[in-house]
């Protein structure tokens, strides 16, 4: 470790850690977060470095169906995940490199966080500037968005930096469900965005989480350690995986909702209207002009507790017992109804 720098504001005690993941995993990268901060000392303050590949990250708040094609998402290969903080959602690839600091209440500065990202940026001849609700932007283009929460006693900040993110990949999840669904959460405000490369060269993901350290340094006052391994419980990281990675959390953690899904068959026109909560089905309406409007009435209770998803939803209707080729073809329209707009 060295001594102070100059531009040091916190003095000499600080004790700047940091630590980066080598996993694109989003889930792991969560539960490395979660468990990195848990295990923060007062007097410490860390500077983790992380990356995702093909991710859709949402806020506490926010509901995944309205705030990106969750069908898409799934279809390329991609990962839906919750964070712990609110705000809105973002894109992560490997073009993306996410920043976290965490350090006690007492010794928390969103200010002295901040200047760190502006510092580094600016070390490549940029003007970043810190501008609205925490973004960091160049020339009015947003490149940096923060989120915050708290965790065991500890303060965490965390935010993503554009360098190579591939923006039609972006254009095509991050955009709401375009079917009538009627969401309670937090929605998000879509920015103009840039990346970082696009107005350096030398502005990789390597580059950037070097100068990052570098600006960490200046900005503490003294030479970073690296966060000591030892404390991290292996157990306790795969149990906060698990926890990350489950449907319970990525979809049943969202506000009360509603969704109307509706068609038109040779056999009548059909509209359900599904009260989801806790992404499980607590209640549907039905509303049709089939000359059979019982059987409909059967379809729809049969939904009642069925997770909000294409193949529950189908499911739960493939169990619906049908009395002649009339009924079949109905469960078969609706089956193929909830697959292709869920």
């Amino acid at each position: 470790m060295g001594g102070a720098r100059e531009g040091a504001s916190p003095g000499a005690a600080a004790v700047p850690l940091v630590h980066r993941s080598r996993s694109l995993d989003p889930y792991e990268n969560l539960a490395l977060e979660h468990e990195l901060a848990a295990r923060v000392r007062p007097g410490e303050h860390l500077l983790f470095l992380w990356r995702n590949e093909r991710t859709v990250v949402i806020g506490r708040n926010q509901n995944a169906w309205a705030e990106c094609d969750v069908r898409a998402l799934g279809e390329d290969g991609g990962r839906l995940a919750r964070r712990q903080s609110g705000g809105g959602a973002v894109f992560h690839d490997a073009g993306n490199l996410n920043f976290t600091f965490a350090s006690s209440r007492a010794e928390h500065d969103v200010s002295r966080n901040l200047d760190v990202v502006r510092r580094a940026v600016a070390s490549f001849g940029l003007d970043a500037r810190v501008t609205g609700r925490n973004d960091v932007t160049v020339d009015g283009a947003k490149f940096s968005g923060n989120a915050f929460f708290r965790s065991h006693g500890v303060q965490v900040h965390h935010g993503t930096l554009m360098v190579g993110v591939q923006v039609g990949q972006l254009a095509r999840y991050l955009k709401p469900d375009p079917r009538k669904l009627q969401a309670k959460g937090i929605a998000s405000v879509r920015s103009r965005v840039v990346n970082l490369s696009s107005l350096d060269e030398r502005i990789t993901v390597d580059a950037l989480a070097g100068a990052l350290v570098d600006a960490f340094e200046q900005t503490m006052g003294a030479r970073c350690e690296a966060f000591p391994a030892e404390r991290l419980d292996q157990g306790a990281l795969a149990a906060a995986r698990d926890r990350f990675s489950s449907w319970e959390w990525r979809f049943g953690a969202v506000r009360p909702f509603t969704d109307t899904v509706e068609e038109r068959f040779a056999w009548g026109g059909v509209e359900f209207r599904l009260n989801v909560v806790r992404g499980t089905v607590a209640g549907v309406q039905a509303y049709s002009d089939a000359l059979d409007a019982a059987f409909v009435e059967r379809m729809a209770r049969a939904l009642e507790g069925a997770r909000y998803h294409a193949s529950s939803l189908a499911e739960a209707l493939a169990g619906v017992p049908c009395e002649d080729d009339a009924h079949e073809r109905m469960v078969e329209d609706c089956r193929a109804l909830f697959e292709a707009r869920v």
